[in-house]
């Protein structure tokens, strides 16, 4: 058996839209949506990760805010455990239409599109966040060293 695969996936929200892409041609679930994200480096937490990961996808800088969820999957490729970090643009000024192929989609153009199977309850949850603003997503209070030099 296969270790699980731990991913960070960067969340990234900006007045009210979601930084969404398209999962390559030569890749496990090919032509999925995706939020920014990838596998944990050595020693690095999810909010890292997901940081990281947007940085290197999109090339827009973030900041997480919290942890939505948790979840592990089986896919047919292997085992996965996903860390959602909800994330906000550090710098106002940098949010552009595109970035790098990813866009900005609304919470209902999200529950249009075709979304790995282990993306349904996150995307559940921030439909719930937006349609009814004292039902936010649960979540964890962040503990991220923001001068983290592996940031950057």
């Amino acid at each position: 058996m296969t270790a699980t695969k731990q991913i960070g996936i960067a969340i990234v929200e900006h007045d009210g839209r979601y930084l969404v892409g398209e999962r390559g041609p030569d890749v496990p679930l090919a032509g999925f949506a995706e939020f920014p994200g990838g596998k944990f480096q050595d020693d690095e937490s999810a909010f890292d990760c997901a940081v990281r990961e947007c940085i290197e996808e999109s090339g827009l800088t973030v900041a997480p805010s919290r942890l939505l969820q948790v979840r592990e999957f089986e896919y047919p490729h292997g085992w996965v455990e996903l860390h959602f970090v909800v994330c906000h643009p550090v710098r106002r000024a940098d949010v552009r239409d595109l970035h790098n192929g990813f866009r900005w989609e609304t919470v209902e153009r999200l529950l249009q599109m075709k979304f790995p199977e282990a993306n349904t309850d996150v995307i559940a949850l921030l439909k719930d966040a937006t349609h009814d603003e004292t039902n936010s997503p649960e979540s964890v209070p962040i503990d991220w060293p923001r001068g983290d030099s592996r940031i950057g």
